[in-house]
């Protein structure tokens, strides 16, 4: 006769529910935080005690891929040193999606061996030494975009005309909007802040052409747009009830997921702060022999 031991099954179950209620407080609070950061006022940045904590919003590309299929500590802290190396050498300034940069580039073919883009930040991505971010304007009545590598090396420089922030985290709709939305002269002045003034947030709401669209913008939950549902018949507006998923706002492991662990930002924060500290110190000396020039009205 076999005997059956179930003590150890009961602490071993009862140890499970304790992690799983340990982990739900823990991401609960991750998604308390989030929703805290939402509710403050759009455009300005928290005064933190630590500055490094602020510095995920102004070098996004430090901080690895979520994923655990694709992290290596080696390779991620051999490509921050590489990073840190590179922006000794040029200034890779502050800019989010939606400001307007100038990019000079090394061009064995062009006039003068270089060649420079004007155009508007629609999209940033990436990580690490894979960081890239992509430009548009319209040229001559034709839609033009160029996508950088954030640390390629044929870069020689890369200017802010205008610092501000855009309602969404892309802007990719813009192609399908119409063209004075995208349209920036080369010959822009560049829009210089005064020092410790907040990122200004251009609330305009841009105006689509006609479909057919390169993608289904009504089924994304965009602020900058406004005339989506001019465009729309009755079927798309039951197809996209159709497809909406609002349980996923609750859904706290696809949260986690998305983010780095906070000790992992510690010490990647911690490893790079002293140089990038150094870095930002130096340009605010570069910033102060410039002149402060005003922004010029905004469309909208």
């Amino acid at each position: 006769m076999a005997l059956v031991i179930r003590k150890p099954a009961i602490d071993i179950l009862s140890a499970a529910k304790w992690m799983i209620r340990k982990d739900c407080r823990a991401l609960s609070s991750l998604v308390e935080k989030a929703e805290e950061a939402e509710k403050r006022p759009v455009g300005r940045r928290p005064r933190f005690q630590n500055p490094a904590l602020e510095y995920r919003h102004i070098f996004p590309e430090f901080l690895p891929d979520p994923n655990p299929k694709w992290r290596n500590s080696l390779r991620e802290k051999m490509e921050r040193a590489d990073m840190l190396k590179r922006r000794s050498q040029i200034d890779i300034p502050e800019f989010y999606v939606g400001s307007v940069l100038a990019v000079t580039i090394s061009d064995p073919h062009a006039q003068g061996k270089t060649n420079r883009f004007v155009g508007i930040c629609i999209e940033r991505k990436g990580c690490g030494l894979r960081a890239e971010f992509t430009l548009r304007n319209v040229v001559d009545h034709q839609g033009v975009e160029i996508r950088y590598d954030l640390y390629d090396p044929t870069i020689q420089s890369i200017q802010v005309l205008r610092l501000e922030k855009r309602l969404d985290d892309k802007l990719l709709y813009l192609r399908d909007a119409l063209p004075e939305y995208s349209t920036f002269p080369f010959d822009m002045d560049p829009e210089i802040l005064p020092e410790g003034t907040p990122v200004p947030v251009n609330p305009v709401q841009v105006k689509l052409k006609p479909r057919p669209w390169l993608e289904r913008w009504e089924r994304q939950e965009l602020k900058g747009v406004s005339n989506i549902e001019e465009h729309l018949k009755e079927k798309d507006r039951i197809r996209r009830e159709l497809r909406k998923t609002p349980w996923e706002k609750y859904d706290l492991m696809k949260e986690y997921r998305k983010t780095i662990p906070v000790e992992d930002q510690s010490e990647i924060w911690g490893e790079v702060h002293n140089q990038l500290n150094q870095l930002r110190l130096s340009r605010k000396k570069m910033f102060k022999k410039r002149p402060i020039s005003t922004p010029k009205p905004q469309l909208g």
